[in-house]
């Protein structure tokens, strides 16, 4: 990241704000780890992990405006969603399978997010359908007069979904504000990028749909940062959609119930933990100054008292009963 040179000053970032952007990659990985652990002790059925995508996520929900942009995450977006302002304990209540999960109500499998409050448009099982969905929003707030992005994430193995396509090519038919982010994270599954693209990155597919597209270290929160925060700015200015690239790497299995060593060796994993962004920007941050040994023990201290209050909450709180299954699927 570049020794003792402060970069995030150069992007109008405070020392505060990227303190809090570490802080949220931070609780991000805390949640996802402590859900692997219900997970395995058979508390909660399902995990889906942000594990090695923090820092893109962060970095871009920091370079939104979210008191009124639009976010349409896929269902790794942990980082993304608490930046939005869902909380821990809410997203231990959709791991449980709550009444008060926010997402669902209980009935969702966990990571699809959606939150009214926070416009978190809510995610569906097929992968890809919140593209085109994004691009709908945008075009309702450029009909409004709204000064408003759409922000929408999905993996590289959805962009080779015919949604992606027809979504960018109406988005930029039209010069939508809408800021595409692939996290690239090398496998769709067990499916490799080089065995899904043909072209060398997925932002080479902008040109076709008249947009800029760029590929950026999504293991760097301020070069994403720095991407979004233009891709914002072009939107706001009537300028149309962008396509951004992050690459970074699953560190984890697909799911919880995946085993990834049937496709992927230990070294290739073992080498993917060496860039992992919650090590490489706490370097930068201590080379800075801005954090310290102690600073970190606390830090981690505090998120660790906020996950094992959400669990505990979670694991305690009320399931939906059962003669409400029907409710918010059919008109009642």
């Amino acid at each position: 990241m570049g020794k003792g040179k402060n970069r995030h000053k150069a992007l109008g970032l405070s020392d505060e704000k990227v303190l809090e952007m570490y802080e949220t990659m931070l609780l991000a990985r805390r949640i996802d780890e402590r859900m692997w652990l219900l997970n395995r002790a058979g508390k909660i059925p399902f995990v889906i992990s942000c594990q090695g995508q923090e820092a893109a996520q962060v970095g871009a929900a920091f370079a939104l405006d979210r008191e009124k942009d639009y976010a349409l995450p896929y269902y790794r977006d942990m980082g993304v969603v608490l930046a939005f302002g869902m909380t821990a304990k809410e997203l231990m209540l959709s791991a449980f399978a709550k009444a008060e999960d926010p997402n669902s109500g209980g009935r969702q499998m966990p990571g699809h997010f959606g939150q009214k409050s926070n416009r978190i448009v809510t995610g569906s099982s097929p992968v890809t359908t919140q593209v085109p969905h994004a691009v709908g929003i945008a075009l309702a707030g450029k009909m409004e007069g709204k000064d408003l992005c759409t922000f929408v994430t999905f993996g590289e193995g959805s962009s080779n979904q015919g949604d992606f396509h027809e979504g960018a090519n109406f988005a930029g038919v039209h010069k939508l504000p809408v800021i595409f982010m692939c996290e690239n994270n090398k496998y769709a599954i067990s499916v490799p990028i080089e065995k899904q693209l043909a072209c060398e990155n997925v932002s080479d597919r902008a040109i076709g749909y008249g947009m800029p597209g760029v590929t950026v270290d999504g293991n760097d929160p301020l070069e994403v940062y720095k991407v979004v925060k233009e891709a914002a700015d072009r939107g706001r200015k009537g300028e149309g959609p962008s396509l951004i690239e992050t690459v970074s790497y699953r560190l984890t299995p697909h799911s919880s119930d995946d085993d990834d060593r049937s496709y992927r060796d230990r070294e290739e994993v073992a080498a993917a933990k060496e860039k992992d962004s919650i090590i490489t920007f706490a370097v930068y941050l201590k080379e800075l100054g801005l954090l310290t040994d102690e600073k970190e023990k606390e830090m981690n201290d505090r998120i660790m008292k906020i996950v094992n209050e959400a669990t505990d909450f979670a694991e305690n709180a009320p399931y939906a009963d059962p003669e409400h299954a029907m409710k918010y699927v059919y008109a009642e």
